[in-house]
């Protein structure tokens, strides 16, 4: 016959499935610290050997990690996504950021699509409280501030699009980005013109999200990401005949 005796599950394993399961979701994100054992243990309501006993489980998993005198940490699970070759590779090579924009553009436009439909009405208010900081800091020129929200509004997107492979794949290839491998936006959106367009861009998404428009959504992101990648060449082609115009310069005045 098959069946199996019923048993009762260990607390250690309950807890193991329950840090696991937030960890796959992206709620807990690599970097970020649990509360202290004994906060956690009340909070799971389990002994601390329990919890102690779930903690080293998902340390050999990989998956948990500690500090020393600092406490426990998720692991940087994201590292692995790209071996340090590879991403020195990227680094170097002019046709990976276009790749890389294309690559944006397909799965962001689903993702887009997706929350329109999928999302919650608490997705579409985390996506609209991080746009609404877009346009504090746009307001207040801050630049660094208005680069980290670009990249939390459409992790945001990602996240409310409900799936775990596209939200992990694509925040390792965020962590990318803002270590300024594909491009450095600072850089990239130093004229006023293109931040206020950015901004509008954004604005456009947020509102086909929150009329729950999928069509709408992906055209949006499409649009946005299209924009980007066409800023980029011009950029880069600014900077070559500005290379060019001061070898001029310099052999005309003999410098």
């Amino acid at each position: 016959m098959p069946f199996r005796p019923v048993t009762s599950e260990k607390l250690s394993s309950a807890v193991v499935r329950q840090i696991e399961e937030l960890i796959l979701r992206g709620i807990l994100r690599p970097g970020e610290r649990l509360p202290s054992e004994r906060d956690l243990a009340a909070r799971l309501n389990v002994s601390r050997p329990s919890l102690r006993d779930a903690v080293a489980q998902l340390q050999s998993s990989g998956l948990l990690s500690t500090k020393a005198g600092a406490g426990i940490y998720v692991a940087d699970v994201l590292g692995s996504a790209f071996s340090p070759a590879l991403i020195d590779l990227f680094a170097r090579h002019e046709e990976a950021v276009f790749d890389y924009m294309s690559f944006r553009r397909d799965m962001e436009g689903l993702a887009a699509e997706r929350a329109a439909r999928l999302g919650s009405d608490t997705d579409l208010a985390v996506v609209a409280a991080v746009f609404a900081k877009m346009e504090t800091a746009h307001a207040a020129k801050d630049t660094t501030q208005e680069s980290q929200l670009d990249a939390q509004f459409h992790l945001a997107i990602i996240e409310a699009s409900h799936n775990v492979i596209m939200l992990h794949m694509m925040r390792s290839m965020y962590d990318l980005l803002q270590g300024g491998v594909f491009y450095n936006r600072q850089i990239m959106f130093k004229q006023r013109t293109s931040r206020s367009a950015l901004l509008d861009q954004h604005r456009a998404i947020n509102a086909a999200l929150q009329a729950r428009d999928p069509s709408a959504a992906r055209s949006a992101v499409e649009a946005h990401l299209e924009f980007v990648q066409r800023a980029l060449m011009d950029q880069r082609s600014a900077d070559h005949n500005e290379t060019i115009a001061r070898q001029r310069l310099d052999h005309e005045t003999g410098g």
